[in-house]
């Protein structure tokens, strides 16, 4: 039945994809378990893929590309555009402004932001969520999760600053263990150059102000110097672009950012957090 699904669901670059395997494990002569045995996969995962039952993965896409590829890039240059197509259609948009942009400034109120998330902690998340959904589409959900993260290593790096509520950090998923992982995670993170990690603490309110009334949000500047802002309420992803309404968003987060704990003081609260037993 999830297999009946995942061919439901598959997008055009998984069938284009499997349309390039089949035709070039053909060309060459292979079988689907000839081929599977050179890359390390069974004859009916070759057969799944073919078929997009089970769409290739990133790393079945690497080793075709070494195998059948013949030189041509094709399953290389397929990678990126398999990832997007496993992200949430409410995301797509918004992922290919994130994976180009010079700044992203995110504000996370519920739950870690999906770019500093460890794989223990989303694969809870995930799989706690609701709709649920089966365990193939959980695995790709994670993958594209986990690739968001090479942001970090590009050059030139963006600038990434995150800001959380204090509860974000005390909130479980799957076991305390796996907040402490995901803690130390965002320990080491914390620490990159072109990285900012700050906290705002629950008893904020008592202090008479508070700007982070109105929930999460990411805004981020792209290489081509525009300024949107994303925001994600029940699955529905929203992109703004109107100057007047980013710019007013911006004064908000400019002031969420002013009533957070400073950066060396989130990071020792972080480094606490992450070091208590529950």
């Amino acid at each position: 039945m999830a297999r009946s699904v995942n061919k439901v669901e598959a997008g055009g670059t998984a069938h284009l994809v499997a349309a390039l395997a089949k035709a070039l494990r053909e060309q060459q002569k292979l079988t689907q378990d000839q081929l599977g045995k050179q890359i390390g996969y069974t004859g009916s995962a070759i057969s799944a893929m073919e078929t997009c039952a089970q769409p290739a993965s990133d790393t079945m896409l690497v080793k075709l590309e070494e195998v059948i590829g013949g030189g041509l890039g094709v399953f290389e240059k397929a990678r990126k555009f398999v990832l997007l197509d496993k992200y949430p259609a409410r995301f797509r948009d918004f992922s290919k402004l994130e994976a180009g942009a010079v700044t992203i400034s995110s504000y996370a109120t519920l739950v870690i932001d999906g770019l500093f998330q460890t794989e223990d902690y989303a694969r809870a998340l995930i799989s706690g969520s609701y709709p649920p959904v089966s365990e193939q589409k959980r695995e790709e959900l994670v993958e594209a999760r986990l690739a968001r993260r090479a942001l970090f290593h590009r050059e030139p790096a963006p600038m990434v600053e995150l800001i959380l509520e204090e509860a974000v950090l005390r909130r479980p998923f799957g076991s305390w263990e796996v907040l402490r992982g995901q803690l130390r995670s965002l320990v080491e993170d914390a620490q990159r150059d072109n990285v900012c990690v700050q906290v705002l603490p629950l008893d904020r309110g008592l202090r008479g102000t508070y700007a982070g009334d109105r929930g999460a949000m990411k805004l981020v500047v792209t290489k081509d110097h525009d300024h949107v802002v994303y925001l994600e309420v029940e699955d529905q992803g929203i992109l703004i672009s109107d100057a007047a309404e980013v710019a007013q968003l911006a004064h908000r987060y400019a002031k969420i950012r002013a009533q957070a704990l400073s950066p060396d003081d989130s990071l020792s609260l972080i480094e606490r957090l992450a070091g208590e037993k529950q």
